[in-house]
């Protein structure tokens, strides 16, 4: 007989598997990954330079926001993730085309057996 867990308990299960994976993702510095959604680019401007720029007017410069940012998303949402220490996450979010910014988290499955079914 296989064992079911309870809604509830799955719920703070994959609430603590988020919190130990961003937990796992801060590195030296404090720095960690994050999603940041923006404001979509205006019309006829390319959406990489658009999200670098909201990147380098937090940071200061746009050295910097290119060694932060790890990749540009534009198909689904508008909006980037990138490596920030907690005074570079201030900085982003105080940016007025930032919509939200998320803690950046990769979970991965304890089984692949879900009752019974594989």
């Amino acid at each position: 007989m296989s064992r079911v867990m309870k809604p509830r308990t799955a719920a703070i299960s994959l609430l603590l598997a988020v919190a130990m994976a961003t937990a796992a993702s801060a590195g030296e510095g404090g720095a960690a990954n994050y999603l940041v959604f923006v404001d979509p680019p205006p019309s006829g401007v390319v959406c990489t330079t658009y999200q670098l720029a909201i990147l380098a007017a937090a940071l200061g410069s746009e050295e910097k926001a290119k060694s932060a940012i790890l990749y540009n998303y534009k198909k689904v949402v508008s909006g980037f993730s990138a490596r920030l220490t907690p005074s570079e996450l201030e900085a982003v979010k105080k940016q007025p085309q930032v919509n939200r910014v998320l803690p950046s988290a990769t979970l991965s499955l304890m089984s692949s057996n879900f009752d019974g079914i594989s």
